[in-house]
């Protein structure tokens, strides 16, 4: 009888060793589904989310003296660095949104032919403005920054909220030259959000 209940286990079928490998395989199959189902549905959702993305980094348009506060900006890959998608510039280089949103803004400009020894202007009439120009009805200062003295450059961005037909207009302290290397005076906007 001994014999017989020897042969009769060898020969039983190890369901609990069996049951401890198969359900954390189980497991790791499921959670990796669960993984690659979320990731997949992220990379639907993002092609749709691009092409409404409103975008433009902008360099100089500078030529000779400047007889008008606005600094004038153009776009194109053409130029190297520079783009536009979605908003437009005007024929006076200022930039239209064609879309409501919160946007990130941000500038810099750089003095030309400027050091803190050949600084002739006084800091406080030094400044540098970004505004919504037009329409009259949403016309206000976005940014207004000044050059300190012996600064030769000022820089920020801030987040706001632009509406289709707004035109942003940047405006340098005359007789102030920008200078035009696109890695010292440049100018840009990011869409964020509705």
């Amino acid at each position: 009888a001994t014999e017989e209940a020897a042969s009769y286990q060898v020969n039983r079928w190890p369901w609990a060793s069996i049951l401890r490998v198969i359900i954390p395989v189980l497991l790791s199959i499921g959670t990796c589904y669960l993984v690659c189902n979320l990731c997949f549905r992220q990379q639907q959702q993002l092609p749709r989310m691009l092409p409404g993305w409103d975008l433009a980094e902008l360099q100089l348009n500078h030529t000779g003296s400047r007889q008008d506060p606005r600094l004038r900006w153009q776009g194109s890959p053409a130029l190297g660095r520079s783009f536009l998608h979605g908003p437009e510039l005007d024929d006076n280089g200022q930039l239209r949104i064609q879309r409501d949103g919160i946007y990130r803004l941000h500038i810099q400009v750089t003095l030309a032919n400027c050091s803190s020894s050949t600084w002739t202007a006084e800091p406080q009439r030094a400044t540098l403005t970004v505004a919504i120009c037009s329409p009259a009805a949403h016309s206000i200062s976005l940014l207004r920054l000044s050059f300190h003295r012996g600064a030769c450059w000022v820089a920020s961005q801030r987040l706001t909220f632009l509406a289709h037909g707004d035109i942003l207009c940047t405006n340098l302290t005359l007789p102030l030259l920008p200078s035009r290397n696109t890695d010292e005076t440049f100018f840009g906007i990011q869409w964020v959000r509705p």
